[in-house]
């Protein structure tokens, strides 16, 4: 029994070293005329091996790292942004006293 535990051991860390890919595709027809196809692609490898793949959407998911929601606003060219979208916005507004005040 310990010959197939190992042999399990060392698929699995191959599978998870170099990743698997499994595609397929799946259509709901009715009298030929196609309803719905799905199409699935799935992808098996430890998170290094994605990481190198460049694959790593899950470091900037919100749903799975709380602090990817705050980084859009981080770094310079963020606050930069955000502060002209601000300057424009405020310019928009109607200046106290003016023409364009509503009564």
């Amino acid at each position: 029994m310990g010959t197939s535990s190992d042999s399990l051991a060392d698929i699995l860390e191959r599978v998870l070293d170099k990743g698997v890919v499994i595609a397929g595709d799946i259509g709901v027809s009715v009298v030929d005329v196609e309803l719905l196809t799905l199409r699935i692609r799935l992808f098996i490898a430890s998170a290094q091996t994605a990481r190198e793949m460049g694959m790593d959407w899950w470091t900037n998911d919100p749903f799975f790292s709380p602090n990817a929601a705050r980084g859009e606003l981080d770094g310079d060219v963020g606050r930069r942004d955000l502060a002209a979208r601000v300057a424009e916005l405020e310019a928009r507004l109607p200046v106290p006293g003016g023409r364009d005040e509503p009564r």
